[in-house]
């Protein structure tokens, strides 16, 4: 199995009437920005750790598990906004707000590269600088489309109150690091097989689940806004990097609705972007090639 080379220190964070659980990496010295990482859908904070073990720079490093995923308690809801993340998000900062130091660089993944980059631009002056690993975006939307949205996340709402959104169950942490492979055909086994005992836990029936609540797969009830992120794009003041996968995965994704090239038109709207490529790769960069974008971060920050 996988040996990390830079052990977390787990903490509980009263965030929102939450306890969010908070992974960090080294020791804050006086006067220095902490690099935050916040991560995907499905996901878990401790999904960092190959980056992390890359980095050649002792740096103090913050990456929380998002409501309902983890660690973090799951609120009493049966769907989540973004809204939610991005005041999640707000309230961990102040956290690690202090007298000498005001702002955070910030890399998200994902869906937590979505939220970093609209964050970036409601809160400009908390963000140093930014990295997006492949927060797309989504789709544009018609406004005729809300009737059909909204009937489809009442639907999801009584399935998932139903149980017929329940994630899958695996008899052992082996079984979960083979899902873990059979998604990520580039995953080693070796990190397959750590990465399963932190995305999952054992329940008191052996069986073993997923730690993501199946509130999650509900649709958004609201059509997602371009252009108000757009809007958002331009106002933000940080440098910003925009790490995309060799493996374009969105055609897959979106079947023509949404494009590669759209989203760089996207990008254009950020005042000062620079974008990157990461050779065989796909979606989960940070598991697939994580010295390669270690390097890449290293030398974004250090710029």
């Amino acid at each position: 199995m996988y040996q990390a080379i830079e052990n977390s220190t787990s903490q509980f964070v009263p965030i929102r009437n939450l306890q969010y659980h908070v992974r960090t990496w080294g020791t804050r010295q006086p006067n220095e920005r902490p690099l935050v990482m916040v991560h995907g859908w499905m996901d878990v904070s401790a999904s960092f750790q190959f980056v992390v073990d890359c980095l050649k720079q002792d740096r103090y490093i913050v990456a929380p598990d998002w409501r309902g995923y983890g660690k973090t308690a799951v609120p009493s809801t049966d769907n989540y906004w973004i809204p939610d993340y991005l005041a999640d998000l707000d309230f961990l900062l102040d956290w690690l707000e202090t007298d000498d130091c005001k702002q955070v660089d910030l890399l998200g993944h994902s869906l937590g590269g979505n939220v970093a980059m609209l964050y970036s631009g409601i809160k400009p002056e908390r963000i140093h600088k930014l990295i997006n690993l492949e927060g797309f975006g989504m789709a544009r939307t018609k406004p005729e489309d809300a009737g059909k949205r909204y009937a489809q996340w009442m639907n999801e709402l009584k399935k998932m109150n139903k149980g017929q959104l329940d994630l899958t169950a695996y008899s052992s942490a082996d079984g979960v690091a083979r899902r873990l492979m059979k998604t990520n055909q580039r995953l080693p086994e070796d990190k397959a097989q750590w990465l399963a005992r932190h995305w999952a836990n054992v329940g008191a029936d052996g069986q073993w689940r997923i730690l993501g609540d199946a509130a999650h797969k509900v649709v958004n009830a609201n059509l997602y806004q371009v252009d108000e992120a757009l809007s958002l794009y331009k106002q933000i003041t940080a440098p910003t990097l925009a790490v995309e996968a060799a493996d374009n995965e969105m055609d897959k994704w979106w079947s023509g609705r949404y494009s590669l090239a759209e989203y760089h038109e996207r990008l254009k709207s950020v005042p000062n972007c620079t974008i990157k490529t990461v050779l065989d790769a796909g979606h989960m960069m940070h598991h697939d090639q994580p010295e390669v974008l270690a390097e890449m971060i290293e030398a974004f920050l250090a710029n």
